[in-house]
């Protein structure tokens, strides 16, 4: 495997950084307090195979590009269908769960130390302006953040990823992308990209196949191996 030089950082976002399932988790939990956990980890599952389904249709060319607040306002919907609330307003208010979402315990200081080290780019199928409010609820640290929807798709679609190469203005093989989920940097992987997995309690994890060049414990973790490297 060729040396690992990196120029830059890109991280996904949703279940690397932050908790996406515990915060859909409590939207649910307000939308219908009655329910018990088995009940909540149904509806749960009912919104994030819907989000995933829809994405990947529209990634396939199946269904139009829409952003990801159309997609969160769909599963919201299903949800209270479900639990058989028909208010309008508690739909949407349960649509921007996904935007409500606590960092990690290691993401806002690991953060801040890579971006002494190295530009810091987010990566999210997250809208523009989902994207934003959830960074600044979680406190995420960046010096670009971007939106799949600047591509009109989702990953693992490659445009997805060419944003970042555009925006760091360096070839794929010195950025390195961080991600929980294995399906991601597959895809990353693909175009060129240098891979670092890092585990979370939420993420895919790795198959006996991959050949990540980075697999860290947490941050903490992968920012020990990042100085060693970097020396």
């Amino acid at each position: 495997m060729p040396e690992l030089e990196i120029d830059a950082v890109v991280f996904d976002v949703l279940g690397t950084l932050v908790d996406e399932p515990a915060g859909i988790r409590a939207g649910i939990r307000a939308l219908a307090p009655s329910l018990d956990d088995s009940e909540v980890e149904q509806l749960l599952s009912l919104w994030q195979e819907h989000i995933e389904r829809e994405q990947r249709n529209m990634v396939e060319g199946a269904r139009p590009y829409r952003a990801s607040d159309a997609l969160d306002l769909e599963a919201a919907r299903l949800v209270a269908d479900a639990v058989g609330v028909e208010d309008a307003n508690a739909v949407a208010t349960l649509a921007p769960a996904g935007r409500r979402l606590s960092p990690w315990p290691d993401t806002v200081a690991g953060l801040s130390r890579l971006a002494e080290r190295f530009p810091l780019m987010g990566l999210s199928n997250a809208s523009r302006s989902a994207l934003l409010e959830l960074n600044a609820y979680a406190g995420l640290r960046w010096h670009q953040a971007l939106s799949a929807e600047d591509a009109r798709s989702y990953k693992p679609d490659p445009a997805v990823y060419r944003l970042a190469v555009a925006v760091s203005g360096r070839p794929p093989e010195r950025l390195l992308m961080v991600a929980a989920h294995a399906w991601d940097l597959r895809a990353a992987q693909q175009l060129g990209l240098r891979t670092a997995y890092v585990a979370r309690p939420v993420g895919d994890p790795p198959a006996p196949s991959d050949t990540f060049d980075l697999h860290a414990d947490g941050l903490a973790d992968l920012i020990e191996q990042l100085v060693r490297v970097r020396g």
